[in-house]
């Protein structure tokens, strides 16, 4: 049999109605929504110190890894890449807030890849989802998109310090800001447009726009791949086990794990990828593609490794096998030797990229029953504490506090899981101790 037939027999092409076309158009219609990635991960992790080069080459490096592998072993068109939320909480949080080192922030990475890893090949996945209160998922997700805005709008200068109001409108007439402002404008109309690459172009037309006026000063960093040995290998286990970074690891496998089964729900109902008892077929090899993904970004050098939601754009495409992401990590691959050019793009350029995709990540409050207290209230702490505390930690302490309080308050702590309680008195202790001093 033809090496062609064989691969399509591999990938059910007849099952999915699908053709080579299809596959290879949806995979650059994923790509060029989710491309922004390149730039914008290694200008946030930049920030901690980690040299922007390195940076750019794990991106591309753990993506098509990710992608290679979710379309050749899982066979879904989902592509993975360096999450947006996660990397803000690396660098904000447990790097710049905490003091850590980089190299210590990448071990917890590692560590949450293995565990993610591990509990995937002990079927506890299934434990795990059964007792986090699923009425707290949305209020995460948008609790991280406001993060990331404000992130954007920080690094932007739309808003700045104020003592008195601890933050305040910033100088709209200065050059930067005014083209973030632009950068804004651009994406958000492209976005109306329905242009699949809006933020990849509002991206770069910002940046050349900032080289025309004089903002943006053009120092290309161009590389080799022997950069990527700046980060590559570089990860601190031995500071990593310290007490202290039990949380962290614990934030980076919550937000990965959930983030994962959120994308496969939304992706999986565009494409139909449901069987008829409405599960989700090789789950286990789902998972497995991206723990594995995550633990080779730790090890080149990025933040945790997520599924994109930013698939649904090739799903809706036409991309319904493995190929779709096959192709998309090809491309990935085909930006690792073009992406350093990074070294052109400005804040200004990419903070409104980090504005959008969190007023993207908002969208999922219409599932918030916000007619019910019981619900309402966790949620919205869960919501705001993450954005206002600078922690993603916080929110998830916030809201799994108030759920099981107010369960108890209702007469309702039957109806509150086991390991729910655990988590909470874990939660309980850590403000305890947050609080001394």
């Amino acid at each position: 049999m033809p090496l062609r037939e064989r691969l399509e027999r591999y990938f059910e092409f007849h099952r999915l109605q699908t053709n080579w076309r299809t596959e290879i158009l949806a995979g650059f219609t994923t790509f060029m929504t989710m491309a922004y990635i390149v730039f914008v991960n290694p200008a946030i992790l930049h920030e901690t110190g980690m040299p922007l080069a390195a940076v750019t080459a794990a991106t591309c490096l753990s993506a098509a890894v990710g992608s290679f592998l979710m379309g050749g072993y899982a066979k879904y068109p989902i592509a993975l890449a360096p999450g947006m939320g996660l990397n803000a909480y690396f660098t904000y949080t447990v790097v710049k807030g905490m003091g850590i080192a980089w190299q210590a922030a990448l071990g917890a990475v590692f560590l949450s890849g293995i565990a993610f890893f591990a509990l995937t090949l002990l079927g506890l996945r299934q434990l795990i989802l059964s007792t986090i209160p699923f009425e707290l998922y949305a209020a995460v997700a948008a609790g991280v998109g406001l993060f990331i805005a404000l992130i954007g709008f920080r690094n932007s200068g739309i808003i700045v310090p104020n003592a008195a109001t601890t933050v305040t409108l910033g100088n709209l007439r200065d050059p930067s800001t005014a083209l973030a402002l632009f950068g804004l404008l651009l994406i958000g109309a492209l976005l109306a447009w329905r242009v699949r690459a809006a933020m990849l172009i509002g991206i770069l037309a910002t940046t050349l726009l900032g080289l025309f006026n004089g903002v943006t000063r053009w120092n290309p960093q161009f590389y080799s791949l022997r950069d990527l040995s700046a980060t590559a290998l570089q990860l601190d286990l031995a500071a990593t086990l310290r007490l202290g970074f039990l949380e962290i690891v614990f934030v980076f496998l919550f937000i990965d794990l959930f983030d994962n089964i959120g994308t496969l729900v939304a992706v999986g109902k565009k494409a139909n990828l449901f069987d008829k008892a409405h599960q989700i077929p090789r789950v286990n090899r789902i998972l497995l593609s991206d723990a594995t993904a995550t633990v080779v970004g730790a090890l080149s050098g990025t933040s945790t490794v997520v599924s994109y939601i930013e698939s649904a754009a090739g799903v809706a495409a036409g991309g319904r096998s493995g190929v779709t992401a096959i192709v998309t990590g090809l491309l990935f691959v085909v930006a690792l030797f073009v992406a350093p050019v990074v070294g052109a793009i400005p804040a200004a350029a990419t903070a409104p990229a980090l504005i959008v995709v969190g007023s993207l990540m908002v969208a999922v409050v219409a599932e918030i029953e916000w007619n019910d207290p019981e619900v309402a209230v966790p949620a919205f702490l869960t919501m705001m504490a993450i954005p206002l505390t600078f922690s993603i930690a916080n929110g998830l302490a916030f809201g799994f506090t108030a759920f099981t309080l107010i369960k108890v308050a209702r007469g309702k702590f039957r109806q509150v899981n086991w390991f729910v309680y655990a988590l909470t008195a874990v939660f309980l202790a850590r403000f305890f101790y947050l609080s001394k001093g």
